[in-house]
């Protein structure tokens, strides 16, 4: 009887032990495999910023984001990544820059819209775009915990395949959505930091919404956003 019992404590003992083992075995695996594959979703302020000084953003301007970003560690600790994503933003401008067409020709028109002169009702213009967001990302995250302090910073390069120009007065409407001289190659700078899903975010676009050969009362419209709001990341 005493035989049986030892018997039965040893393979009971090598069982627990081997489960035990394995358990081990699944932490390492997580913890040197685990990474911060993430979708985020966002939202922003968008001020206008650059030449001419007296193009201002009298109405509310916002933008929209999302997309998904996987993660590529480079150090042993996994806290330390790259980040490379596909996304997409949609974004609106309210200004006082009127773009129209010339009757009969496609030469584009610049106006800056004066309050006391023209009465209208709304005057912006947005875009749509497809973003691949590159980053730099700092965190102290760990395979067991999804509440961390990060750091990401990087850049935005994007494309944007939709641009529409509305400027609304009454018994007018002008809208134009082929405008030679926008720049719908778009590129700038991100900066995001946080604790857990809620996180400020930063973006400055480093190119000019519109080219050289925009131009109003004889300056170059260099028109470039600044944008602010919050980002969250869902993994």
């Amino acid at each position: 009887m005493a035989r049986i019992q030892f018997i039965c404590y040893l393979f009971f003992g090598l069982l627990s032990a081997g489960v035990y083992a394995q358990a081990e075995e699944d932490i390492a695996v997580v913890d040197s495999l685990y990474r911060e594959d993430q979708i985020y979703l966002g939202f922003t302020y968008n001020l206008l910023a650059g030449k001419p000084d007296n193009i201002t953003g009298p109405q509310f301007s916002g933008g929209f984001h999302g997309g998904f970003i996987r993660d590529f560690p480079i150090n042993q600790r996994r806290n330390i990544a790259l980040g490379l994503g596909l996304g997409w933003s949609i974004n609106t401008y309210g200004q006082n820059l009127f773009i129209g067409e010339e009757g009969g020709t496609e030469k584009t028109i610049f106006r800056i819209l004066d309050r006391d002169e023209v009465d209208y009702d709304r005057n912006r213009f947005a875009t749509q775009s497809v973003d691949v967001p590159l980053q730099f990302r700092w965190r102290t995250s760990t395979p067991e915990s999804y509440k961390f302090w990060r750091v990401y910073a990087g850049l935005r390069p994007a494309y944007v395949y939709y641009f529409r120009s509305n400027f609304e007065q009454p018994g007018n409407t002008v809208r134009q959505t082929d405008v030679p001289e926008f720049n719908r190659f778009r590129l700038g700078a991100t900066f995001t930091f946080g604790y857990n899903t809620f996180n400020f975010h930063f973006y400055y676009s480093l190119n000019s919404f519109f080219d050289e050969d925009a131009v109003v009362e004889g300056e170059k419209i260099e028109l470039r956003t600044f944008q602010v709001g919050l980002m969250f990341y869902l993994l």
